[in-house]
């Protein structure tokens, strides 16, 4: 959208104010006596105050009225977001869905929060340890109202329709092929532009951050110098029908109403804000020589456990690319692994299963559940003459990949009716090529 503005830099220290009130930034001090403009200052704080200095988030927010001012919140109706992961038994199948449907605005009005449906998740937001993995499909934007998640961080992956959304520190316009970081405790508003879809994975309990290179060095998959975030932006609106703020806490939904909107905000400071990020600049790492990497060189952003080297969750992408290996099976390989994989696909056709995964569907492949190539692919692959070649072109798939052994909910096993349940049998057609007379050719 044209006049938005960005400033750029992973996890940077960022100052902003909006242009209509210049010095809206005090001075050498975060709360003096009386801030410029005669703005309340309040603090935004992402992680304990004795936190390491790298690890160390918050934020400073100059606004013309603190977020405090509010009525009391209330319970009310969370729809098909969820935290019950018991609402039915578990099941180790491979599941596969079909486009989930986005309504028709012509039958229903429904906007980001009423559209959000939970797929699946493990853990538990009060403990602060977990995942969830949720759709939304919408067709009318919030109309005042806005959304604050205190259980955790939504990262958001447009797929149909871009969002215009508006944020305590400014706005951000994100299409599909592009993420949005919404982290935990911001308040923020979606309008959209027609019929709406899209995935979210949220976390408990953890930030996202860039994965370490190691022998990768210092530059390579995604450059912290492409990370988009907000400046500065405000309204001093009056809402005396009522705004209403909706609260996640610890699984529910919760409502207070106010007389002004949140979007106050005339001046801030910190390192702990959203941000945006187009996957177009993700720089590749690929094999050159021989065999199949594993899919962790294509991770964009992780939320690390305390366990080194595992993740509470892997945002991960398949985008074009080249495919050069030599004498290999270049689809992905068949694995049986102790993460669980949720899949995605934004437009154009996976690799490995060029039918019946479709864009707006998705993929469940749970701890040690069985996966791979489809048999076509699998027969294709093993006798084709190997070419340098364009992989993924006009495709963006990714993967949220977690140590948590995610549970499927109601809404993902029977109430979206798009569980795709003769999945299965694109595995049935592979055959035994075993030959007990082999014998290697001489060379």
């Amino acid at each position: 959208m044209a006049g938005i503005e960005y400033m750029r830099g992973f996890g940077n220290e960022f100052s902003s104010e909006d242009p209509r009130c210049p010095g809206s930034l005090p001075e050498g001090q975060n709360s003096p006596q009386v801030c410029p403009y005669g703005l309340y200052a309040e603090q935004l704080s992402g992680s304990a105050f004795t936190c390491p200095r790298p690890a160390n988030k918050r934020s400073w927010l100059y606004r013309i009225l603190p977020s405090v001012k509010h009525k009391p919140f209330t319970l009310v109706p969370c729809g098909d977001l969820t935290e019950n992961w018991d609402e039915v038994e578990p099941d180790p199948n491979q599941m596969r869905w079909l486009p989930f449907t986005v309504p028709k605005s012509t039958d229903k009005k429904v906007d980001f929060v009423a559209g959000l449906h939970t797929i699946c998740g493990a853990g538990n937001s009060k403990s602060r340890n977990g995942i969830a993995v949720h759709m939304y499909t919408c067709n009318t934007s919030m109309a005042d109202r806005c959304f604050n998640n205190s259980d955790g961080d939504f990262l958001i992956v447009p797929q149909q329709g871009e969002i215009l959304v508006t944020t305590e520190f400014g706005k951000m316009m994100v299409e599909p092929n592009e993420i949005c970081v919404i982290q935990q405790g911001m308040r923020f508003s979606v309008d959209v532009f027609g019929e709406t879809r899209g995935y979210i994975l949220e976390v408990y309990g953890a930030h996202f951050e860039l994965p370490d290179l190691g022998p990768i060095g210092a530059n390579g998959l995604a450059n912290p110098r492409d990370f988009l975030y907000p400046v500065a932006w405000y309204e001093d609106r009056k809402v005396p029908t009522g705004y209403t703020v909706i609260n996640k806490y610890q699984g529910k939904l919760f409502a207070c109403q106010q007389d002004f909107s949140p979007f106050n905000v005339v001046a801030w400071h910190g390192n702990y804000a959203p941000y945006k990020y187009n996957l177009k600049n993700f720089m590749v790492i690929n094999c050159v020589a021989f065999d199949h990497a594993d899919p962790s060189i294509f991770t964009v952003l992780t939320a690390k456990s305390t366990k080194p080297g595992v993740a509470v969750a892997d945002f991960v992408i398949f985008p074009p690319r080249w495919g050069v290996a030599d004498h290999t099976f270049r689809p992905p390989y068949y694995h049986r692994n102790c993460m669980s994989e949720f899949m995605g696909l934004i437009e154009g056709h996976y690799e490995a299963k060029e039918e019946g995964f479709l864009p707006g569907g998705a993929s469940l492949h749970s701890i040690m559940t069985p996966h791979g190539p489809d048999a076509d692919c699998f027969e294709k692959n093993c006798t084709a003459e190997l070419q340098p070649e364009r992989v993924a072109e006009e495709t963006m798939a990714f993967m949220f990949e977690s140590s948590f052994s995610m549970a499927v909910t109601k809404w993902g096993l029977q109430t979206c009716q798009k569980l795709d349940k003769t999945y299965h049998q694109c595995w049935e057609p592979l055959r035994s090529h075993f030959n007990p007379n082999w014998k290697p050719s001489k060379k």
